[in-house]
């Protein structure tokens, strides 16, 4: 297995109506967090705490919101506010 990150429920759900830069923004980060998650679990099958809580982070002037689930090897994107225009 080897680590990535998605959208859920769906990235439809998550990303409707949000503007294009900001998305690739958002994209750009959570591919930043999929390396650092890597590089802090470095066996994340074998996991075996509870993981990291879900945590807000500021992306372009909008926020993200994410979790990080170890043992799946996975970064979630379950939440976008982008920026008010």
């Amino acid at each position: 297995m080897s680590w990535s990150w998605e959208y859920l429920p769906s990235e439809e759900h998550v990303t409707g109506g949000a503007p294009a830069s900001f998305l690739s923004a958002v994209e750009q980060k959570a591919a930043e967090l999929v390396r650092a998650a890597e590089a802090l679990y470095l066996d994340g099958i074998t996991y075996e705490g509870s993981g990291e809580p879900m945590q807000c982070l500021d992306v372009a002037g909008g926020l993200i919101t994410y979790y990080i689930v170890p043992r799946l090897e996975l970064v979630v994107v379950c939440q976008l506010t982008p920026p008010l225009t």
